[in-house]
C-alpha cells in the first residue's frame, strides 16, 4: 500500500486551476496511476489539514505532438491521473495562495 506521500505527486497550477481555486474551492494534483478517491481524500486530508467535501479523477491520455523546428520528429507526453478536490468554503491551502 503507498503511503500518502506517494499518492500526491505535484500540484497542477494553470489558469484554469486558478480560476477554480478562487471561484469553486477546487484544488488540482496530479495523483499516483494507482490512487483511489479515498485514498487521494485521505491523504489531502492529513497533509494539508483541511475538510474535503468531494474528489473527481481524471485518467489524462497520453498526447503525441510535433517539435516546432523539425517535421519529422514526433515528441509523446506521459498520460498521468489527476484529481480535482473540492474543499469546504472556509478551507484553503497555503501553497496555492501566492499564485494568480
Amino acid at each position: 500500500m503507498a503511503t500518502i506521500y506517494d499518492i500526491l505527486r505535484r500540484p497542477i497550477v494553470t489558469e484554469k486551476s486558478n480560476f477554480q481555486i478562487s471561484k469553486l474551492h477546487q484544488y488540482v494534483f496530479e495523483v499516483n496511476e494507482d490512487a483511489t478517491k479515498s485514498q487521494v481524500k485521505d491523504a489531502i486530508e492529513t497533509l494539508f489539514e483541511v475538510t474535503v467535501l468531494k474528489v473527481n479523477v481524471v485518467n489524462v491520455p497520453a498526447k503525441r505532438s510535433r517539435r516546432a523546428r523539425s517535421r519529422r520528429v514526433l515528441v509523446r507526453n506521459n498520460s498521468y491521473k489527476k484529481a480535482i478536490v473540492t474543499l469546504a468554503p472556509n478551507d484553503r491551502i497555503p501553497i496555492f495562495e501566492g499564485v494568480e
